[in-house]
Order: structure tokens, then sequence, then C-alpha cells
């Protein structure tokens, strides 16, 4: 008798323990959301008032960094899971918002927006748009903020290797950029950027966003959380966004794009970097890997060659792009 009453006893704390966890879970990803539309939605009034959309990519940025602290324990100065997380994300962050701020101001202006800035609805569409990248890309770092504060959640060895993953995926985006900027600021030389990284990669700054997110998501997997799978959306979408989206990423710099470079004399000398060079992670040697493989592992794909129309074919007596 004593042995069912313990058993009961048991059974109703950890149903207790479960009903709070799941409280908090549902919380977490409540405000997250709750905080990315209204952030979102204050860019969009004042936008669509100023009709400008110069800081709609520094919105984003701190878009991501408002998350990054929505989670944060500042009483604890522990390098527990979430804290660690939290801070990588901050400096990945901080990164992309200083970044697109920088290119903003370099620009003057954004293309994608000069159909919509007009169309307050469809204008409205393309904010939350970007609110929902800002919330699917922070779904690994959501999902290790339901954890209870009083849950003991160490890092571990296998999560510190994680952690070193993250930091160097950011070392690879931060100079990647860097390169390719200081190559645009110095005059484009050659028509195509081949400094550091883009010797190895013809994109090696998405390279370096894919393997944040996916060590991102193995932090959130060892979490313990009971949504820990949900952490796996953060390198999904990123892969979606960079990868098959015909309008970001890679497609939207290749496939008709890359006209620039085949009407102009430096056609062949690209045609030749584009055979030797990974569309994504940087790698030595890739110009000797079979198409097949490159194909079915490597992300090279059909989508992102560049096919001239029927009348260019015809002037030039080429075929596709063969990788």
């Amino acid at each position: 008798r004593n042995t069912r009453r313990r058993r009961r006893r048991a059974t109703r704390r950890s149903q207790k323990q479960q009903i709070r966890i799941n409280k908090q879970t549902m919380n977490t990803f409540a405000l997250a959301g709750l905080v990315t539309f209204c952030f979102q939605f204050i860019g969009f009034v004042a936008a669509a008032i100023l009709k400008t959309e110069t800081f709609y990519d520094v919105f984003g940025g701190l878009n991501f960094l408002l998350l990054a602290f929505l989670g944060f324990d500042y009483t604890e100065a522990t390098f527990d899971r979430l804290t660690v997380l939290s801070l990588l994300y901050f400096i990945s962050r901080s990164w992309l918002l200083l970044f697109l701020a920088w290119r903003a101001h370099k620009r003057g202006g954004d293309s994608r927006f000069d159909a919509v800035i007009d169309k307050p609805p469809l204008f409205f569409v393309y904010w939350m748009i970007q609110g929902l990248w800002v919330y699917l890309i922070s779904m690994a770092l959501l999902v290790v903020q339901t954890v209870p504060s009083d849950v003991i959640n160490d890092l571990g060895t296998t999560g510190w290797i994680l952690v070193g993953g993250f930091a160097f995926g950011i070392f690879l985006e931060v100079s990647s950029d860097i390169q390719k900027a200081v190559w645009v600021e110095a005059g484009r030389q050659g028509a195509f950027c081949r400094s550091g990284w883009w010797n190895y990669s013809r994109h090696p700054n998405y390279a370096g966003e894919v393997i944040q997110y996916w060590c991102a998501a193995g932090i959130a997997f060892g979490s313990g959380s009971d949504v820990w799978w949900l952490g796996a959306l953060s390198p999904l979408f990123t892969m979606h966004i960079l990868l098959n989206v015909n309008g970001t990423g890679i497609w939207n710099a290749e496939g008709k794009n890359l006209k620039r470079y085949y009407d102009s004399e430096y056609r062949q000398e690209y045609k030749t970097y584009r055979q030797q060079t990974s569309p994504l992670f940087p790698l030595i040697g890739y110009g000797s890997i079979p198409l097949p493989i490159k194909r079915v592992l490597l992300f090279e794909w059909e989508r992102y060659e560049y096919r001239p129309s029927d009348k260019e074919s015809t002037a030039t007596s080429e075929t596709p792009l063969s990788t």
C-alpha cells in the first residue's frame, strides 16, 4: 500500500513537472513570436510612412538580437548551454547587423522593393516574411530557452565541440564577407572574387551560415528539451533559403545572373573557376570530383548553371555550362 502511494505521488510530481515544462515551452515560443511580429510591424509602419526600405535588413539583424536576449539569464555567470549559445547568436547576428547596415548605406537602396514600396499591403508581406525568417533561424536558440532555469544544462565534451564548430562558422562568414568587401572596394579586379576563401568556394559566406545553424541544432539536441527536434528548423530553413529560393542565395547569384561573366572577356576564366570551385563548402581538389558526386552531395545543381536564350545560343554557338 505504501509503495502504491509513493508511486502515485511520484506520478503526480512528474505530471506537474511536465505541465510546467510544456507551459514554459509554449510561453517561450509565443513570446518570441509576439516580439518578432511587433518589432517587424513597427519597422513596416515607419518604412511605409517614410517610403523607404533602407533599414529593412537592419530591423532583421536587430530582431535576432532581441530574441537572443529574451532567454538570457543575467543573474547567472556560468557557461551553461543557454548562455554560450546566446553569446554565439549575439556575435553572429551582430556581425550580420553591422554588415547589412554597411551594405544598405553603400547601395543607397534595394531593387527588391521597387515594385512594392508604394503598395502597403504587399510591402507589409515582405516585412512579415522577414519576421518568419528571423523566427525560424532562431529556433535552435528558442529550443534551449524552453529548458527550465533550475535544470543543470552543461555542454559536455560534444557540446563544446559543437560550440567550436559554430565559432568556426562565424569566422568563415565574417572573413568571407570582409574579403569580398575589400575586393569590391579595390575595384573588382578580375571581374569575380577569388580572394581567400573565395578561391575554394563560390559562396563561402553562405557555407559559414549553414555550419553555424547545424551546430546550433546539435546544441539544442543535447539540451534535454521536450521539443529538441524543432532545433533542426534553423539549418533546414537556412539551407532552403540559400539553395532553393529563386531570388536569394546561390540561385539568385548564379543561373541567369551569370550572364555578366559569360558576356565579358573573363568568360573562359570564369568557366574554369566554376568547374574547379565548390558552390558552397570550401574544398581543395573540387575539379577532380566526378560530376554525379557533385550533383548528389555537393549542391552542384543544374539550376545554378547559366543557360543563354535561344537567340544568344545561336549567336555564340555555346552550350550551357557543363560543370
